[in-house]
């Protein structure tokens, strides 16, 4: 089965790009380039670092450390449920044992 593609234009730091991407990632693509302009935007109007590599690479730098902190959060809150799974599969076990023991 092939996929359909298709050609998006996307404006970065008034700066228009052609990108292909799978048909059914359109709408993804166009969310992460806005996200990437508002980024490098806001880099850029802070006065701080000038020229467009320079903040393409902080812009970079900044979500890629988002991403490792979601990743972390993620983690975390994976370890914590299956923390709880287990003590409710101890519970329900133990429960059951219980109900045995009565039965005998």
């Amino acid at each position: 089965m092939t996929q359909m593609y298709a050609h998006v234009n996307v404006k970065i730091l008034d700066k228009e790009y052609q990108v292909a991407c799978k048909a059914s990632e359109r709408a993804d693509l166009l969310d992460s380039a806005e996200l990437l302009n508002s980024k490098m935007l806001e880099i850029r109007d802070s006065g701080k670092v000038s020229g467009l590599d320079r903040i393409a690479i902080m812009a970079a730098l900044n979500l890629a450390n988002e991403l490792m902190q979601l990743r972390d959060v993620e983690e975390s809150l994976e370890s914590d449920a299956a923390v709880r799974i287990q003590a409710m599969r101890e519970r329900v076990e133990s429960a059951l044992q219980f109900g045995r023991q009565l039965e005998i």
